[in-house]
């Protein structure tokens, strides 16, 4: 076995060990918490153009920028709050980026309200296929076009191919996790 392409071919140590704690730990594992899937989506959306290196490196910032991704606390932000985010050099201060988490966290809002929480909305709407899945979030969110949508639903276990197929971590997911099955993976 073997670990995945980006983790054993990252460059130096300290970008290795980033990247190999989130590789270990978090990408492809499900979610069940409603604020860290916000979350992940927050960062998935602010690393469009950039490395996911330089979003792991603001993880922190992010939590505390974001009152811990808590979903009610940003949908409330007012224009102070945009402004506050955007004279934040702990984040990515784009404008865009800053007011599609906040249109995101109002919507994630409705979504619990018809459906309990933002991850029995996911389970409803899973298996799809990613084309299915972009078509659904750039209906329900912001700043979510196709390569963004994907991240999200493969760090967090909806879509299959977090993992290279002989990572150990691919095999330790497979046996915790349930909806893989329905895409049909089995372990090798």
């Amino acid at each position: 076995m073997s670990y995945c392409t980006f983790v054993a071919t990252a460059p130096d140590s300290d970008r290795k060990t980033l990247h190999k704690k989130y590789h270990d730990h978090h990408y492809g594992f499900p979610i069940h918490d409603d604020n860290e899937l916000f979350g992940r989506l927050i960062m998935e959306i602010n690393q469009a153009g950039l490395s996911w290196e330089t979003i792991l490196k603001k993880e922190d910032s992010f939590r505390a920028a974001y009152s811990q991704f808590n979903i009610e606390k940003v949908a409330a932000y007012n224009e102070a709050d945009r402004e506050r985010l955007l004279n934040d050099a702990g984040i990515i201060r784009n404008k865009l980026k800053v007011n599609a988490a906040i249109v995101n966290a109002q919507a994630i809002l409705e979504l619990k309200s018809e459906f309990g929480s933002f991850k029995h909305w996911l389970d409803h709407h899973h298996p799809k296929t990613k084309e299915e899945w972009v078509k659904l979030f750039k209906k329900t969110f912001k700043f979510t076009g196709g390569e963004i949508v994907n991240e999200f639903l493969m760090s967090t276990g909806y879509l299959p191919g977090a993992h290279d197929v002989d990572c150990p971590i691919h095999a330790k997911i497979l046996k915790s996790e349930p909806r893989w099955k329905s895409h049909g993976i089995q372990e090798k």
